[in-house]
């Protein structure tokens, strides 16, 4: 086969970066970025945003304007001639030796790293074997004085964006295996950027992030047209394009060299201090990275407008990027800034007289500057794959539907005589701590909280011998299948002696995360509004433990004639909660239809994804009727007996009340074969109460 036309193809590829500069609108996402290249302290930025909204290009864009770093000859771990660092693995360095300049870098970090890969790994068969501490540089060494992009952040492990937050926030890495331990400096302008659809990062992470942006693709055809315009002019001649931008972007990197210099000597005056604390309190956020946080944005953003001394607008402008993500409570809480609240904590803190910090009128939100204190950045009109920057807050994704605009089938239900009329959808009620709910067995999927598995962190439960490179020691294990060869090895002294067919590989079990599909009964026989409240609360109650164990979930409504996918397995547990929230109730009761729609999204669930192991959990009360005869009880019990035969870990919460009760859901769970449980059941305080219990009887 003649490959010639694949070779010219893959030869046109541009690899000329997109100008910063040229990026159409998006002020707020390019200010803050210019924020963190002046402050990498003020801690990072993070983009939320919804897909092909050129987060990437911009972030890719800024390490090209970021000035050169010199870096000392032959070192790994880019260290600076002037200041070598003093535990730099690759030194000692000599202080008076000469170094290079090279560009800034742009490391970025795909989802599926390890936590090796990161960090960097230590050789332990060469430490153990030769008392060589051989350590292999990760990412972060790589990201050193630089920019270390992730891009989907919110679906990279918990612990690994624990590590990239610690060294960001510290500036340096460290390696601790088996007692031996490598540090580094590792600092570095830390960006992540994430579609909320695809689920969000935990409020504890959230607030590691320095500041935060929202994005969404402009809405004026003007706009967009440029920047269709500007990327075919990109895609034509790359260098060509970037040629006709090459003075804007030496400008603006003298610009941010100028304000690094600057960054120094700018004063924060006890009264801008004040305006800091004030904001920082009036929207009652946890603890106070917050106002640190806000401080240095301000004070990046008065060097970055070569002031002096932060002002009342340097502040304002701070507090609209460091604030909005930090007043979550949980994932359903849309982030955002009520301005009043804004400009009246700014006005409280102000002496009389006028700005804290003597600022120039010609400085504040109606000066020459514009709105946000400062010249828009280089290049600020139309942008790359095009967008603009929405005010922070306006996450619209987190607002509930309508009933009107409730999925397909999850709102409409049958008007057939005998069926129950359709109601409007009930708010459900307030969420609660529900108890784990697990899938049994060892599983070996992507690492979560909720069932358990074998993964590469947790408690060391046994040694395998490796197949490969070792890379969790078990040193006990080891040093046992040394000991009893030590005088066949010749040993004269008291160093063990020990060789590669010794070393053992630890086996560690944590926990994963499962996909849980929720089909929820929402016929007329769940239809009184309390109850129907009741239910929502809890099926809420369980996405909020879903989002917490980072569980993919998804959304099977069965009403009326048939079974709907509201939801398709998704992160999204924000969108799973609208859905909920929008869903009326009436009509009969398909639970067949209910039970082998979910079976089937199950089975191609597990196509797409087959190592994520599925926790069905039905809501119902176990009733089954039919539009057209039939046996309806007995069709769900077939369907419930083809789920069970699939090996699907099921759980159903039983939905009756009344004094007089069916025990229908009951037999359900038993030809499920999972465990049923009541309303009542599902808190983790109803079950804390029952281990508590059987331990006084006992």
């Amino acid at each position: 086969m003649d490959t010639r036309g694949e070779d010219a193809c893959y030869a046109r590829i541009p690899r000329v970066t997109y100008p910063f500069g040229a990026v159409v609108g998006m002020d707020d996402m390019r200010l803050a970025l210019l924020l963190n290249a002046v402050s990498p302290a003020v801690g990072g930025v993070l983009v939320r945003g919804e897909k092909g909204t050129a987060k990437s290009t911009t972030v890719r864009a800024l390490a090209a304007v970021l000035p050169a770093v010199a870096v000392v000859p032959g070192c790994r771990f880019a260290c600076d001639p002037a200041a070598p660092d003093p535990d730099c693995p690759d030194g000692p360095h000599d202080a008076d030796a000469a170094g290079r300049t090279r560009p800034a870098r742009l490391v970025e970090l795909p989802v599926g790293a390890t936590e090796d890969r990161v960090v960097g790994a230590l050789d332990l068969e060469r430490a153990l074997t030769e008392g060589v501490k051989a350590f292999e540089p990760g990412l972060l060494a790589a990201a050193h004085r630089g920019v270390l992009y992730v891009d989907e952040v919110n679906l990279l492990h918990d612990h690994l964006v624990d590590l990239l937050l610690d060294a960001a926030a510290l500036g340096r890495a460290y390696v601790e295996r088996e007692g031996v331990s490598v540090r580094h400096a590792a600092r570095f302008l830390l960006v992540g950027t994430m579609n909320p659809e695809e689920g969000e990062l935990r409020p504890q992470l959230l607030d590691r992030f320095g500041l935060t942006v929202e994005v969404s693709a402009p809405r004026d055809p003007v706009q967009r047209a440029e920047v269709v315009r500007r990327r075919f002019a990109y895609d034509a001649d790359p260098s060509g394009f970037a040629d006709s931008w090459a003075m804007q972007e030496a400008e603006l990197a003298a610009r941010i060299a100028d304000a690094r210099a600057r960054l120094p000597h700018v004063v924060l005056s006890d009264g801008a201090l004040r305006q800091v604390t004030s904001v920082c309190a009036a929207f009652d956020v946890d603890g106070l990275r917050a106002d640190i946080v806000t401080a240095r944005a301000a004070i990046a953003h008065a060097a970055w407008n070569g002031r002096d001394a932060v002002t009342e607008d340097d502040v304002r402008v701070a507090a609209r990027l460091a604030l909005p993500h930090r007043r979550r409570r949980n994932p359903f809480d849309a982030p955002g800034l009520d301005e009043d609240t804004l400009e009246q904590a700014l006005s409280d803190a102000r002496p009389d007289g006028g700005d804290p910090a003597d600022g120039d009128p010609g400085d504040g939100p109606d000066g020459p500057d514009g709105p946000d204190g400062g010249d828009p950045p280089p290049g600020s009109g139309p942008s790359a794959d095009g967008s603009t920057q929405e005010t922070p807050g306006a996450d619209a994704g987190t607002e509930a539907p309508s009933p009107s605009s409730a999925p397909r089938g999850a709102g409409a239900g049958s008007t057939e005589a005998g069926a129950a009329p359709e109601r409007a959808a009930v708010a459900p009620s307030d969420p609660f701590r529900t108890r784990r709910l697990e899938v049994p067995g060892i599983g070996g999927g992507a690492a979560g909280r909720r069932s358990r598995a074998r993964s590469e962190r947790g408690r060391v439960v046994g040694s395998t011998r490796p197949s490969g490179t070792v890379t969790r020691l078990h040193l006990t294990d080891t040093v046992l299948a040394a000991a009893p060869h030590q005088r066949a090895r010749g040993r004269t002294g008291p160093r063990l002696r020990v060789r590669r067919e010794d070393f053992r590989q630890a086996t560690l079990e944590g926990r994963e995360g499962n996909l849980v599909l929720f089909a929820v009964d929402a016929s007329g026989s769940m239809g009184a509004r309390a109850r129907m409240g009741a239910v929502k609360g809890a099926v809420l109650s369980l996405l909020l433990d879903a989002y917490q164990r980072r569980d993919k979930v998804g959304l099977v409504t069965f009403r009326g004639a048939g079974a709907d996918l509201a939801l398709p397995p998704t992160w999204s547990v924000e969108t799973a909660a609208a859905r909920l929230t929008g869903l009326t109730t009436g009509g009969r009761t398909p639970l067949a239809a209910g039970l082998l729609r979910a079976h089937e999204v199950l089975r191609v669930e597990r196509i797409r994804d087959p190592q994520r192991r599925p926790l069905l959990v039905v809501v119902t009360d176990g009733r089954a009727t039919g539009t057209r005869g039939g046996t309806p009880l007995a069709d769900a019990h077939a369907a419930a007996g083809l789920v069970a035969s699939a090996g699907v870990a099921s759980v159903v919460v039983d939905c009756e009340t009344g004094p007089v009760r069916l025990g229908l859901a009951g037999t359900l769970g038993a030809l499920l074969g999972g465990p049923t449980l009541g309303m009542a059941d599902l808190a983790a305080e109803s079950l804390a109460a029952t281990v508590r219990s059987a331990r006084k009887v006992a």
